[in-house]
């Protein structure tokens, strides 16, 4: 009897453990999902297959963690061709975030190298262009708002504020029907695939420098040409390379169902 009491709180004790750690996680279910994006080879949607997404941005306290753990990726020894010169530059030092680096701030200011690197620290990955734009169709109640005129409004209001000014912290927008916070109007982030999202029809042209022409592609590209907000986001992630870094742009985690 006492053997089996004792197994009963080793297991809630385990089913805790595990609780606390998906405790920055929110799951979602996945679908059919129809992208903005209008790939050739997917005319009737895409089968989004389920998986989990942090709630919010990586911050730069845990960032601090990673890079303390991994020395590597502090900035004054990771090599250029992963993370250029501004890598980190808001910080006050290798290890010491200061004034301008909160610890409860989106971490800005790194390269795709780094924030992939991140994620795999954590057994996770970055999410697909996909299932960042899956997760943040939903508002507060709709898990696709994109058809609603105001929601669209509101996501224009976002990025249209000015970006010279301090970043909030992350987590004070309030859950999206899956339970993430902070996809629209606090940074850009980081995918998996960032580098695939324009591309021209002719393949042959792929990887021209030719910025313009890309975007330009993109445009046409587009399933839904008047959802201006994503297509701001596809613009601003095809024109960087992997070791660029930006004021306003970081990552957040994905993984696999479990």
């Amino acid at each position: 009897m006492r053997r089996s009491v004792a197994l009963a709180v080793l297991l809630l004790c385990a089913g805790g453990l595990l609780a606390a750690a998906d405790v920055d996680y929110a799951h979602l279910s996945g679908g059919s999902f129809q992208s903005v994006l209008k790939y050739e080879d997917v005319k009737n949607g895409t089968r989004v297959a389920p998986y989990d997404l942090m709630r919010r941005p990586v911050t730069n306290g845990e960032y601090l963690d990673f890079v303390r753990k991994h020395p590597q990726w502090q900035r004054d020894g990771v090599p250029r061709v992963f993370a250029e010169a501004r890598y980190l530059q808001h910080w006050q030092g290798p290890t010491t975030l200061g004034p301008n680096a909160l610890p409860g701030q989106p971490v800005t200011w790194v390269s795709w190298f780094a924030a992939s690197a991140y994620c795999k620290a954590q057994n996770a990955r970055l999410p697909t262009w996909t299932e960042w734009e899956y997760a943040s169709a939903a508002d507060e109640t709709r898990r696709d708002a994109r058809k609603d005129p105001a929601w669209r409004e509101r996501i224009l209001a976002w990025y249209s504020r000015p970006s010279n000014k301090a970043l909030p912290r992350a987590g004070l927008q309030a859950p999206n029907a899956w339970g993430v916070q902070d996809l629209h109007g606090l940074v850009w982030e980081w995918t998996e695939d960032y580098s695939a999202l324009l591309v021209s029809d002719d393949n042959r042209n792929q990887g021209d420098p030719d910025k313009l022409k890309f975007c330009g592609a993109g445009a046409l590209s587009m399933r839904d040409v008047e959802n201006y907000a994503v297509l701001m986001r596809v613009a601003m992630l095809s024109s960087l390379d992997g070791a660029d870094a930006t004021a306003n742009l970081g990552f957040r985690c994905a993984r696999d169902a479990r």
